[in-house]
């Protein structure tokens, strides 16, 4: 067993790095707090979307938990409209298009999926 304690890390979105990932139109950013330095299992983070709209097919389980707004996540042809104190299950494969005005968290699995996935 380790000499190193285990301890629990609390992140806030007003203090994480975000970089671009889509607009115009629009604006979306993402800010990646757990990432492959903390655990190659699990990623988390915060992103924003301001009216951009980000098609993309998921490389991992992913859940997002909307804090402000509403984010607007379409997969076969299906939009699911997510609010504050709702979250979204999408599983690996689903092609989509991330859409709204929300600032909201996300957990995926597994988190080195770039390196899964020959992406580093």
């Amino acid at each position: 067993m380790s000499d190193t304690p285990i301890r629990a890390l609390k992140f806030d979105h007003r203090d994480t790095t975000f970089r671009h990932r889509g607009g115009p139109p629009g604006h979306a950013e993402i800010g990646r707090t757990v990432d492959t330095a903390l655990s190659e299992t699990m990623g988390a983070g915060f992103a924003r979307w301001e009216g951009a709209e980000v098609a993309w097919t998921v490389l991992y389980d992913e859940v997002i938990f909307v804090i402000e707004g509403e984010l607007e996540v379409t997969a076969a042809g299906e939009t699911h409209r997510i609010e504050p104190g709702q979250m979204l299950w999408i599983p690996e494969g689903t092609e989509l298009v991330y859409g709204g005005h929300a600032l909201f968290g996300y957990a995926l699995y597994p988190g080195n999926w770039k390196v899964l996935h020959g992406m580093n």
